[in-house]
């Protein structure tokens, strides 16, 4: 009999004969105590979690037999144990500002036109990277990764691979033809990992063969001799003990602390953590590379934001011009900013094999290999101290901000920047150090993703400015609105406040969720239930807009107009589904007065808008949107004279007897950007986008799940380009931002190997996720004139109002926490999943199995 079996039985033996009454619960948990030995290495972890899961669910069973049977009336407040989530049919509100009357019927900007290739993309007529039919004569990649955190290869030996049905060849690090040192932004990367390798992943070699399955197999085939190097930098924690960082360290610095701090009423010092995030965009990563006849040249088509980096590292590994690559991308199914750099290893690696076998390559990766090569958002851990005065006024802020770049530099900086310039979030300190280590460790280089360490930066600044009103015994609400920005405020980089929207979207989303009466109906629930608690938490946010690296705020466009009266348009950005070619029609037709029927976009591409900066920052129709206007407006000029008599198709024919050119180039630089982090001086952003929302949860305090009741948000996107798309962005942010603050956690073995990798370890936000009731309200009256037709970014601003979610979730633990006689502050780490919760809600149960000594080792998983 197996020994699970025998355990069984024992516990079955012991239970026999006993009364079902409220003595039976002790002798049972105490039966599943010994029933579940977990150590601390079984596979999984969470042994604290599931052992006190358990012993929870068996609360439950008991708690309802107690009911049916009606041996003894539950309690009324123990009720809700057996209660059951009624999640009814999702549905929400979309309210955004009219056109104004008057706006000619052909002019498309301000109107919710829907998504130009929608219709495709629901049909699964849209072509991606892969869905481009074969090329004559070409092979398929397959990758062979490291297995070592950090290592030296002592050998390679591909010679098994070599013999497998339909494998060409293998390529490595001896096969570059150029460069083999590369990087998107300093030169600390290879195309091929040559002497050692730094993180599980990386690209070692490649097998090209006739089909993916033959390249797949083969790749696994290849045998890599690796000898051990230490240390073996995982975690942030290792890199702080090892300094292990990449310098400079950047600090933000404003007013005297010291003084600061003596004139506070109260300090509070803290520790807090947010974790990594995986892009899973719908479509992995992908590129087909076909070399030319002549001269070296040589055609990309690549699922990347950044098509000029691509073009350029491509052009380094072959050791040729760049005028001699072609990068060329339709659309991308989601990027979210993992295409921004962490593409080009996979299109270098495709550029060398395609050179050497001198045949087209193709590559999309499978959803496991994307996730263990292209890295993440950037785990954070900060360290606080804040000084604050007994009605709530924050006086200082010095915090510490650790960032887990991963093992290269890739954009890490600025990520670390754009967190120390957002760790204010919406208030007004005039008292603040902010210090920026960017982490080098022996996983994936982490990169871009939607906020760019904004959220992080946020994310603190919401948890220790909750933790003062918990301190001063004072409304959240009441301690926010007290340090909250007004008109004309500088920020701790001495940004001075203009049109500053903050107030105004905060007090509308009060108004608009009625917050104040579901605070009180709230209270009354808590109030009568024990196992079930609600939360709501309202939260603001304030996002700079603009690259971090002045240099990228720029963006270029080519408008051909023909005879047939058509135009063609290509600029600078990338379509990810985000809507910026849509977009970009609507700036295109209001320019040249003309419907957008006549109006089309290809494909983004370096032989047409040359330089171009990744489709990134929320800057994106900001800035191709002023370079699309600025060419539509050179041909409008030209067409000038003939605009007397006869339509826009007479104006064309005219214009083209009369050899006057119908194409024309439009360059636009954001102005006025300019920021020295040595002295605190300057503007690092063209404006800021200001929200709020309002969030409802309902956590199971025996279990750890949660539901999200209802959330309203009220967003500042000034004068909406296309509300449609603004607020479809505003929803998929915010959703994707519950990802992030509730459920995706990634998790690593002390060696370096990431266990969650794939959909069945990797949990992310599914339908039954969003908000039950879910509204959505752009901020009206509110034009910027700082972008195109007045409008504003919108692509990241939106994502952190999901930490709503997170503090409504802490707003449910304290009221259970309070049922337990647990009063004050406690810590929450981000993500609040389901273990997370449940060993908040300490009880009974979470007693029955206590935690391991804080500092203690768990040899099966390290949480990032």
């Amino acid at each position: 009999m197996a020994p699970t079996s025998i355990m069984a039985c024992n516990t079955a033996n012991r239970l026999i004969g006993l009364k079902w009454d409220n003595d039976l619960l002790p002798e049972a948990c105490s039966c599943l105590e010994d029933d579940l030995p977990l150590p601390p290495s079984v596979p999984g972890g969470m042994v604290e979690f599931r052992r006190t899961l358990t012993t929870s669910f068996l609360f439950k069973f008991f708690l309802s037999v107690q009911q049916r049977l009606n041996l003894k009336d539950v309690p009324p407040p123990y009720r809700s144990a057996c209660s059951l989530y009624h999640r009814e049919p999702p549905h929400g509100a979309q309210m955004y500002q009219e056109v104004p009357e008057g706006q000619a019927r052909e002019d498309a900007v301000g109107r919710p036109i829907m998504h130009l290739s929608a219709l495709k993309q629901v049909t699964g007529e849209a072509v991606y990277t892969d869905d481009m039919p074969p090329i004559q004569g070409e092979l398929y990649l397959g990758l062979v990764l490291s297995k070592k955190a950090h290592a030296k290869i002592v050998s390679i030996d591909p010679s098994e691979a070599l013999k497998m049905p339909g494998v060409e060849t293998f390529v490595s690090a001896e096969d570059v033809p150029g460069s083999n040192i590369t990087g998107p932004v300093v030169l600390d990367e290879e195309v091929f990992a040559s002497e050692k390798v730094t993180c599980v992943g990386q690209v070692v070699g490649a097998v090209l063969a006739d089909t993916q399955a033959h390249a797949q197999r083969a790749a696994k085939a290849v045998v890599v001799q690796y000898e051990d190097l230490e240390p073996k930098i995982i975690t942030i924690e290792d890199a702080i003990l090892h300094q292990s960082f990449f310098h400079p360290i950047n600090k933000i610095e404003k007013g005297n602390l010291e003084e600061a701090f003596e004139r506070s009423d109260q300090i509070i010092e803290g520790e807090l953590r947010i974790g990594g995030q995986e892009h899973f965009y719908l479509e992995t990563c992908a590129a087909i590379v076909v070399p030319h006849g002549e001269d070296g040249e040589m055609e990309i088509f690549c699922s990347t934001q950044n098509p000029t980096k691509t073009q350029m590292l491509a052009a380094k590994a072959l050791g040729v011009p760049a005028n001699r690559v072609v990068c060329r991308m339709k659309r991308m199914g989601g990027g979210f900013g993992g295409k921004e750099t962490r593409t080009c290893v996979i299109s270098s690696v495709c550029a060398v094999a395609a050179h050497k076998v001198r045949r087209p390559v193709r590559i999309m990766l499978d959803r496991d290999e994307d996730m263990v090569i292209t890295g993440t958002r950037h785990p954070f851990l900060g360290r606080y101290k804040v000084g604050f005065m007994s009605d709530g006024r924050v006086l200082a802020l010095d915090i510490s901000l650790y960032s887990n770049a991963g093992n290269s530099l890739d954009l890490s900086r600025g990520v670390t920047d754009r967190a120390l310039f957002h760790s204010d979030s919406v208030y007004t300190i005039p008292n603040v150090r902010a210090v920026g280590y960017t982490c080098k460790t022996n996983t994936a280089s982490n990169t871009a993703f939607r906020g760019f360490g904004g959220p992080q930066g946020l994310f603190f600044a919401e948890s220790w400015i909750s933790d003062v009103a918990t301190k001063c015994g004072i409304s959240q609400l009441t301690v926010r609105e007290i340090n909250m920005n007004k008109e004309g405020d500088l920020t701790h980089y001495n940004m001075k406040l203009e049109r500053c929207q903050v107030q105004r979207c905060w007090e509308e989303c009060l108004k608009q969720s009625d917050f104040h009466t579901r605070r009180r109906q709230v209270d009354r629930f808590n109030g009568e239930n024990r196992w079930k608690k609600r939360g709501l938490a309202a939260i603001p946010t304030k996002f700079g807009i603009s690259f971090t690296s002045t240099f990228l705020n720029q963006a270029g466009a080519l408008v051909h107009v023909y005879t047939d009266g058509s135009v063609l348009v290509t600029h600078g950005g990338t379509e990810m589904g985000q809507g910026l070619h849509t977009k970009m029609v609507q700036v295109a037709c209001r320019a040249l007065k003309i419907p957008t029927s006549r109006i089309h976009i290809s494909e983004t591409s370096t032989n047409t808008v040359p330089n171009t900066s990744p489709t990134a920052a929320s800057a994106s129709s900001d800035l191709n949107g002023m370079a699309v206007k600025i060419a539509c407006e050179t041909i409008l000029q030209r067409l000038e004279p003939y605009m007397g008599k006869g339509s826009w198709d007479d104006w064309v024919r005219a214009a083209y007897f009369d050899r006057v050119g119908l194409s024309a180039t439009g360059f636009y630089r954001t102005p006025g950007l300019a920021y020295d982090m040595e002295k605190n001086e300057g503007r690092p952003f063209n404006y800021f986008c200001y929200g709020a929302a309002v969030s409802e949860v309902e956590i199971d305090c025996l279990t750890g799940d949660h539901t999200v009741l209802r959330t309203d948000i009220v967003m500042d996107v000034g004068d909406s380009l296309n509300p449609a798309i603004d607020i479809g962005q505003i929803e998929g942010a915010f959703v994707q931002g519950c990802g992030l603050f509730t459920m995706e956690e990634q998790v690593y073995s002390p060696e370096g190997v990431l266990y969650s990798r794939g959909p069945g370890m990797y949990k992310i936000p599914g339908f039954a996720d969003i908000p039950i009731h879910f509204n959505v309200s752009l901020l009206r009256g509110a034009p910027n004139d700082k972008a195109i037709f007045s409008s504003k970014a919108v692509g990241e601003p939106p994502l952190f109002l999901a930490s709503s979610v997170f503090f409504a979730i802490k707003d449910a633990i304290y009221s259970a926490r309070a049922d337990a006689g647990l009063k004050g502050t406690f810590r929450l780490d981000s993500p609040a999943t389901a273990e997370c919760i449940r060993m908040a809600c300490e009880d009974q149960f979470t007693a029955q199995f206590p935690a391991a000594e804080p500092g203690s080792f768990k040899p099966w998983a390290i949480k990032l």
